[in-house]
Formats: C-alpha cells, structure tokens, sequence
C-alpha cells in the first residue's frame, strides 16, 4: 500500500471471557500503531455462559460451538458498529479487522503436526455484518510450522515497546505472559502461567462473581504457602520456553486436586491465587531476563490493585534488585486496549504479507504470515 497510513479495527476476547474490546487504530507504512478509538462491551449472559460451557467437552459440542461462533460475529459486528458510529466512519474506510475470535480449546503441547488451537468465531459472517474484509485465524499458520502459535502479542509489543533500555512487557489477561525486550538481542516471549483466570474461576465458584475487582476479596486472605509450593510444583512452571498455556491446563478440577483434603478458607485460597500469578511471573523474569530494568504491565489484570501492589512489593525479595513496574497507561495507553492493538497490527501485517511471528516466541521453524482473510 501506498497510502501514508491505514484504519485498522482490532477486536479481541480474552480468556478471561469478560466482554469485547474494540479499538481503531492508524497504522503507518512502517507499521507505527496509534489509538484512535475504543469500545469495550460485555458479553451477553447467554454468550458468556455458551462460551464457558464449551471449555469442556460436553455433548452436542460441535453444534453449540458453530452457534457460539455465530453469535460471537453478532457481538463482534455490533462493536464494530458502535466504533464506526462513534468516529464518524464508514465501512468503507477500514482496510480490515483483525479478529482474534475466542479460544475453547489450545492443545499446541500434542506432537507435531498433531497440535492444535481452535478460537471459535464466524468470521465469513462477521464480513458479510460490517462489509469490512475480516482478518481471523491467526495462531494456526504458526502451529503447521512447529510453533506454540502463542503468544503472538509480542511482535507487536517489539514494534510498540523497545527502547535503549532492558524491558519486559507483561500482559496480564486471563494467562500471564511475558515479552523480553532487550537492549541487544533477540526478542524473547512466553506464557509464564495464569494471570487473572484461577482468581476468576475460583471466586465464580465461591460467591457468583465474575472477578475479584481490584483484588478486594484476596486482600482479605492470608497466603497458604504449602498450597503455593503445590501448585508451583506443575511441570508447566519449570518447562522452558517456547511454551503456551490456557484453560486447558489451568481449570477449577486443575485448582481442586491442588487443595486436595486441607481444610483452607476461601478467601486464603484467592490470597495464595494471587501469589501464584505474582511469583510465577517475577521467577520466570528472574530466570529468563534478569537484566531487565522495567516492567511494562498491560492487560485486565494491570486493574487488579492488589495484584499490581503486590507485584512491587515483591520484587526485591523474588527478584534480589529494583525492578521498576508500571502500566501502559505511563505510555499513553490503556492496558485493557493493548491487546485489541495487537490484532489491528497482525491484520496489516497480513493485509502487508508480512512475517508476524517470531519463531524464537513460538518455536516454529521459520517467519510467517498469519491469519486468514474473508473479503467482504
């Protein structure tokens, strides 16, 4: 393209299955991303509750998990038109979407070329709703190649993020992972373990709630340190990098089976969830890129203000230096939007037919274009 820039709409759902995140963005010819607009709405109860069930095989599944995807297009097309709305655009404007859809299943740990990942969404009909060209589908390119195709966010946070100094990008959704910027060398990324999702999955149990906002409900726990020491005893947590990670590994059963027979108060529990996510984190930055000097934290978690006190309040004891922790928002960029971002920029690199993998992230045998393109 020979235009000085482009429109780009980045739709993303995590796995912390809270809603949508729709964010426009303008994107120049060297690939330089610039926030324009956002939009974030929750999921419908019905949608929400269809795409929870789905983590876990049930029957009827193929055909629930088409309606869902339908449905996902619906609410995916209704942001878009929200964002167009609210910006004064047309259609016809936006070069793309770049779709991530939602995640049900990430088996990228079966022998290849056995491995899969599946995100659920329509994305032929979420083209035919906004009559914009949908970019979808962007993880499995990168799993036929050999790779994890996770985390794909940090070839975005490499184009947004370096500078002259030793960073890290962490991005606090449903699973934590990690993007290791160096000043010399090669970027680096992995899924470090769960983020918010056992803290969700944990006080959904327990009181009905879709999150522990701020953190309230672990601050009034105490740590179980011989429950943390057993759920830090997964192999997960000592695997090397590449490695991905998702509700297939880190689920209720999975958290149950960590408690076992003791006795431990709810509350203790979300206290010790809270240390897994923290600890987890500042020992694979420890044993991964201890030069690092700032922590960029971007995600739904950067919001949990427990989560992030905790973050520095541990920082010397974990990782033996200062280590400087803040949000994206110290950059003029919300954490909840980064990663909506990520999947404009993956939709130019495709609309660009550019590599947007990194093979030394993912552990695939070479660079290539991801996604999948339905024109309108």
């Amino acid at each position: 393209m020979n235009k000085p820039h482009s429109l780009y709409i980045g739709l993303m759902s995590g796995t912390s299955l809270d809603g949508i995140d729709a964010v426009l963005a303008k994107i120049d010819s060297k690939g330089t991303t610039s926030l324009l607009s956002a939009v974030s709405s929750p999921f419908t109860p019905k949608l929400r509750t269809a795409l929870l069930d789905l983590q876990t095989p049930g029957l009827n599944e193929l055909h629930r998990e088409k309606q869902a995807g339908n449905a996902l297009a619906i609410e995916y097309a209704q942001a878009v038109q929200t964002l167009l709305k609210q910006t004064n655009l047309l259609a016809t404007d936006i070069s793309a979407i770049g779709a991530h859809g939602q995640t049900i299943r990430h088996q990228a740990g079966l022998s290849h070329p056995l491995a899969y990942t599946h995100q659920t969404l329509n994305p032929a009909l979420l083209a035919e709703l906004t009559g914009i060209d949908v970019i979808a589908d962007f993880r499995s390119r990168d799993l036929a190649a050999g790779g994890h195709g996770a985390p794909l966010v940090p070839a975005f946070h490499a184009q947004q993020f370096a500078s002259d100094q030793e960073i890290a990008v962490l991005n606090l959704g449903g699973i934590a992972n990690l993007t290791l910027l160096p000043k010399n060398g090669e970027v680096q990324g992995f899924d470090c373990g769960p983020g918010n999702i056992l803290m969700d999955i944990w006080i959904t149990d327990q009181q009905g709630h879709a999150f522990d906002e701020d953190g309230n409900w672990a601050s009034q726990g105490e740590l179980n340190p011989s429950l943390l020491a057993r759920m830090l005893a997964d192999p997960f947590f000592s695997k090397a990098p590449p490695k991905s990670t998702g509700r297939d590994d880190f689920h209720l059963a999975w958290l149950a089976k960590k408690i076992g027979p003791e006795n431990i108060n709810a509350e203790d529990v979300q206290a010790t969830l809270l240390h897994l996510t923290a600890y987890s984190v500042l020992a694979a930055l420890e044993r991964h890129a201890p030069q690092t000097k700032t922590v960029i934290v971007c995600g739904g978690g950067a919001r949990n203000t427990a989560l992030m006190n905790l973050f520095k309040a541990s920082t010397q004891a974990i990782f033996k230096k200062p280590l400087e922790i803040v949000t994206s928002d110290t950059l003029g960029l919300d954490p909840q939007l980064v990663e909506g971002l990520a999947f404009a920029w993956l939709a130019w690199a495709h609309k660009e037919k550019r590599p947007a993998n990194l093979p030394a992230v993912t552990g695939a045998k070479g660079p290539r274009i991801l996604g999948a393109c339905y024109p309108t």
